[in-house]
This record gives structure tokens, sequence and C-alpha cells, in this order.
């Protein structure tokens, strides 16, 4: 299993990116996928999860600004971002996992695989 995650970059505030995480080795449909980020300094947030019935869940700090989705013909999660800020500056990570347990924004422990993650970095 692997993923791999493409997208990040530099932008000013007020600008928009979109990553996306190609999966490599399984049906990503049965899985519970999600965006994770980590700040120098800071401990990894949960960005947005989306789980196998499509719902979704976003940190607070994100609703309204960023879309997570994915394209199961393509394999592939995507990580909608617009109106970026100075304070969305973090390496981003897609995690996936294919279990059913309670998955959250607050349990990165429960996600089994991670990518090698992609650099957003947001300049005011």
């Amino acid at each position: 299993v692997q993923l791999v995650e493409n997208g990040g970059g530099s932008v000013q505030a007020g600008g928009s990116l979109r990553l996306s995480c190609a999966v490599f080795g399984y049906d990503i449909s049965i899985f519970c996928m999600g965006w994770f980020r980590q700040a120098p300094g800071k401990e990894r947030e949960g960005v947005a999860i989306i789980h196998t019935d499509g719902s979704t869940r976003y940190a607070d700090s994100v609703k309204g600004r960023f879309t997570i989705s994915q394209d199961n013909a393509k394999n592939t999660l995507y990580l909608q971002m617009n109106s970026l800020k100075p304070e969305d500056t973090a390496m981003y990570y897609c995690a996936a996992d294919p279990g059913s347990l309670d998955y959250g924004l607050d349990t990165p422990a429960l996600f089994r695989y991670w990518g090698q993650g992609t650099q957003v970095t947001v300049s005011s």
C-alpha cells in the first residue's frame, strides 16, 4: 500500500491549492481517508476526513474553505483549499485505514497508512 501526495506549494493569503493523494495497492472506496497537517513545533492535527459512506468531517478552522473529496475511478483523494491563510502553513499528509473504527479528526493513530507529506506555505 502506497499513498503519494502532490499539489503543495507556496501561495499568497487568499489563494487556492488542490492537494491530491494517489493510492496504490487497494481500493479507496472501502477505506476511511483523511488529511492531516503538522506545522513546525506543533502536534499533528486533523483537517478533514471522508468515511466510506461519503460523510465528511472538517476542522472548525477550515470549514467553508476546504473540501475533501475522492475519485474512486482514479483511486485518488483530494483536498481543495480556498481562501488560504498564513496559519494554514504546514506539512499536509493523507492517511487511510481499512478498518471500521470510530475515525475522527483527533484520532490520527487509528489510520494505518500515511503518505510522505506535501508542504503548503501561505504568505501574508
